[in-house]
């Protein structure tokens, strides 16, 4: 079990999202959409610090107001060319975390417990990198290729196709150290090289990129706010009963 020294959460959030309109700031069940990862990051107890790194000013003062740190990141690194792996080793080289945990901001759905159980996973690893994903056994194609199947005779019962792993990059977490290695030799870190994949729930690595996602989450945060009932009785239809006409 490794010692994860000086843990950061980094919640990345630049202005000047193309696909939805200021996103992050956008008003979901009743809260910015950048609140839900702040909150999820604060319930997260393994946390030394929360940075939201951002160029906008709205976007730090509303991780002023819920009481995380603000990193303010240039305009350079925001702009629509900015990698992933640009703006990480920045703050990488400027906070000087030893591990560093990324919340996206564009799910909403994600939990503290996640985050716990992704640390865990990663403490208990040789990985430097752990990114969340959604796993799946759905016959799958790319670029009309199958990936999971075989067209060769019947396709087999879906639960014998070989499950395919889809990044969501709700949590994802780097060893500070290897993220620089590996960045200062190649140029490129962000999606690790010893890499570790963590399944969530799908419902919970929803990530929001568009406006059928924004009412997709909002249908969803309204359903989980009214809870299960863990005595509700599960019914069927059978013959004799209402046609539901």
């Amino acid at each position: 079990m490794r010692d994860l020294g000086k843990v950061i959460a980094h919640i990345p959030a630049r202005a000047g999202s193309k696909r939805v309109k200021a996103k992050n700031l956008r008003i979901l069940s009743g809260q910015p959409l950048l609140s839900y990862a702040i909150h999820c990051a604060k319930q997260c107890t393994a946390f030394d610090d929360v940075y939201v790194n951002s160029n906008s000013a709205d976007m730090l003062a509303l991780a002023e107001c819920l009481g995380v740190k603000g990193y303010q990141r240039s305009e350079e690194l925001a702009s629509d060319t900015a990698t992933g792996d640009e703006f990480t080793v920045d703050f990488i080289r400027e906070v000087k975390p030893d591990t560093l945990v990324m919340i996206s901001p564009v799910c909403p759905l994600v939990t503290a417990e996640d985050v716990s159980a992704a640390l865990e996973a990663f403490r208990n690893s040789d990985c430097d990198t752990l990114i969340t994903c959604e796993s799946t056994r759905m016959q799958t194609f790319c670029n009309d290729t199958p990936v999971n199947i075989s067209l060769e005779g019947q396709l087999a019962p879906t639960q014998e196709n070989p499950s395919v792993d889809v990044l969501n990059w709700a949590v994802t977490i780097w060893d500070a150290e290897k993220f620089l290695e590996h960045f200062n030799a190649t140029g490129s870190a962000y999606i690790g090289k010893n890499r570790l994949l963590f399944p969530i729930d799908p419902i919970r690595g929803l990530k929001i990129s568009n406006e059928p996602d924004f009412k997709m989450a909002e249908s969803l945060i309204s359903a989980l706010s009214k809870g299960s009932k863990e005595d509700e009785k599960i019914e069927y239809w059978s013959v004799g009963n209402n046609c539901y006409e």
